[in-house]
């Protein structure tokens, strides 16, 4: 009688045990977003205007007569003496006359390259002697070309200046010669002269200041306080802007424009998911005395679902179930793979849940299903898109007797690694994606009358990170970047 009861009592826990499920804790779930450092960028600014314009308008100010002149001078001629031996006869005495000129230019030219805008401008004089001695008249010309050239600069409320060189050389002093005496008027035209050429220092700003350097500057300041979308999904993202300060870069001259180069350090910063909201823009600085090195710097995020690493994972599985599987200890196990579930962890690490229905064949009674959770450690090498996996481990261990067939499985070296294999991914493709779509999102973005064009000089790639999302991997973009003036 004891020995039915004893008998009985077995078959019913193989049967139990048969039948039993098991489900072990899972590991907490992580929700974090991706964190992406603060980047400084420094974006050029040019404010371009047209060189003919400026050269139409300074033509316009500076009259075509430069000066004239209408004035009696006692002495045209200098008393003109003889030496007799004893003493030196006067024979001729100073000889008075009315001078009377003027002195015209010709046209502008402006022009230049680099820092350095030239103005060249051709004189002519006239100048007659009028009634020298009261007996005869006697008309000279000259001709000269002015050269100035410009050194233009910004006041600290953005108010253009000038300093500007001039030089100029007669090709053909205006004079006379008159008995056997030569009458130089380039001394007299020369003092009349400078005041009106020093006159282009006063003027040039003037016409520099039509450009409204402040008025454009303060309109793009504030519409630099703003996100521009790097990547429309997978993940959506955001190039958030803050301008901190805006130098003076100087001017330049290139063909027949004449712009002046700033340039705004900013503060650019990425997000994942919705439109970050604006910066709140602050006024138009003081020119900045010092500027940063030239360039644009932000991240690219690259988004690798979880969901596309489970399936992954359960087809490697169901491989390695179909080559056969052998557990040392207890034989060959026939198993079944189900669903697959990946997610971010503590530590740095992924969750992977795994439900399996395993049977040892030459132990029936050994037979079990269940979720077994493992965890795993994602890495990629610097400048790798390719994602692999190590340290595979059981996430909780059991004494129980009917789970430990699937721990036993799990804790198999070859499994771990096929577990590895099939998390593994490859970055490339979405790489080269997310990067095409940052390049096309800020190529070219108009914002009112100005636009915002970048070039991508180089990009690498960070470490990767496990994130609530999905694995990230951090693209760090440099390149270019400019904002224009151009109005609709």
């Amino acid at each position: 009688m004891l020995r039915s009861i004893l008998v009985l009592t077995a078959l019913s826990m193989l049967a139990t045990g048969c039948s039993h499920s098991v489900r072990s804790p899972a590991p907490p779930r992580v929700d974090s977003a991706p964190d992406f450092p603060l980047q400084t960028s420094t974006i050029v600014v040019p404010i371009s205007g047209s060189l003919d314009d400026l050269q139409r308008a300074l033509e316009q100010q500076t009259p075509r007569r430069l000066w004239r002149i209408d004035k009696q001078l006692d002495t045209c001629v200098a008393a003109k003496r003889v030496d007799i031996g004893i003493a030196k006869v006067k024979v001729l005495p100073n000889l008075g006359c009315r001078v009377v000129g003027e002195v015209r230019r010709g046209a502008l030219v402006l022009g230049g390259s680099g820092d350095r805008l030239t103005i060249t401008m051709p004189i002519h004089a006239t100048i007659a002697a009028q009634d020298v001695g009261g007996i005869i008249s006697k008309t000279a010309t000259g001709d000269a070309v002015v050269h100035a050239v410009a050194r233009l600069s910004i006041t600290g409320d953005w108010s253009p200046t000038a300093k500007v060189s001039i030089s100029y050389d007669w090709t053909s002093p205006p004079g006379i010669d008159f008995l056997g005496r030569r009458i130089e008027f380039a001394s007299k035209a020369d003092a009349r002269l400078k005041p009106v050429i020093a006159s282009l220092e006063q003027s040039l700003p003037r016409e520099l200041a039509k450009l409204r350097l402040r008025a454009k500057l303060a309109d793009a300041w504030e519409q630099g306080f703003t996100s521009i979308m790097l990547n429309r999904e997978r993940p959506p993202a955001w190039m958030r802007v803050t301008p901190k300060s805006l130098g003076f870069g100087g001017y330049h001259i290139d063909r027949r424009r004449i712009e002046l180069v700033l340039s705004a350090d900013a503060l650019t910063e990425t997000f994942v998911g919705d439109r970050p909201a604006d910066p709140v823009a602050t006024p138009l600085p003081p020119p900045a005395s010092t500027i940063g090195k030239r360039g644009l710097n932000f991240f690219i995020p690259v988004l690798a679902d979880y969901a596309q690493l489970e399936p992954v994972v359960r087809r490697t599985l169901l491989k390695r179930a179909k080559k056969g599987i052998t557990l040392a200890g207890i034989g060959p196990v026939d198993v079944e793979f189900g669903k697959v579930t990946v997610y971010a962890t503590t530590a740095g690490r992924l969750a992977i849940g795994v439900v399996a229905r395993a049977k040892a064949r030459d132990r029936s009674y050994l037979a079990t299903k269940g979720e077994v959770w493992l965890t795993a450690i994602p890495y990629n090498a610097p400048n790798s898109q390719m994602v692999r996996a190590r340290d595979v481990a059981i996430a909780t261990d059991t004494d129980s007797q009917i789970t430990n067939l699937l721990i036993a499985l799990f804790k198999d070296s070859s499994i771990r690694d096929d577990i590895a294999q099939g998390l593994s991914h490859d970055f490339a493709p979405d790489y080269a994606k997310v990067l095409g779509s940052a390049r096309k999102a800020i190529g070219a973005k108009r914002q009112g009358d100005f636009l915002l064009s970048a070039d991508v000089t180089s990009v690498a790639n960070g470490r990767l990170a496990v994130t609530g999302k999905g694995l990230f991997l951090p693209v760090r973009a440099m390149g270019q970047a400019t904002i224009s003036y151009r109005p609709r």
